[in-house]
């Protein structure tokens, strides 16, 4: 028998699976990004000077620098992302969104919103979501760099 802290996590995994599944289709099919990519756009846009170095940029994802690497190139090709060579030390590189990286990220906003609700909104009242919503901030809490 499994306890209820292992089925609740469980379930929240489902669920963040399930939510990714759907918001991947959408940001694909309408703004032309992956849901990873909307993470990377959505870090910078929160960062300090809206800039990040690889390595941050991982710690931040949970992914590896490398992967950072390959994540940027194709989103630099299309101008999402851009380069900056600190001016101190050339060998730190930080990544940096364009403005069409921002307009792209300021569309899939609205579209994460919008799943969001779709989310919520058939299933609980606006004071279950509130209960909710505090309930995950002390399951985050101390963990770092928030999006929320």
């Amino acid at each position: 028998m499994t306890d209820v802290n292992t089925t609740n996590a469980l379930r929240l995994l489902q669920v963040a699976d399930d939510f990714r599944a759907g918001l991947s289709g959408e940001f694909s099919a309408v703004h032309g990004i992956s849901v990873n990519e909307f993470f990377l756009l959505l870090h910078l846009e929160r960062a300090p000077a809206n800039r990040l170095s690889r390595v941050e940029m991982a710690k931040r994802m949970h992914v590896s620098a490398s992967t950072i690497t390959r994540m940027a190139a194709p989103m630099e090709k299309i101008g999402l992302v851009g380069r900056e060579v600190d001016e101190r030390d050339a060998r730190l590189v930080f990544v940096v969104a364009t403005d069409a990286g921002r307009e792209k990220l300021s569309d899939a906003l609205a579209t994460f919103a919008k799943r969001s609700g779709y989310l919520f909104d058939d299933r609980w009242d606006d004071k279950e979501v509130e209960r909710f919503s505090t309930m995950l901030q002390r399951l985050t809490a101390g963990k770092g760099d928030s999006l929320a």
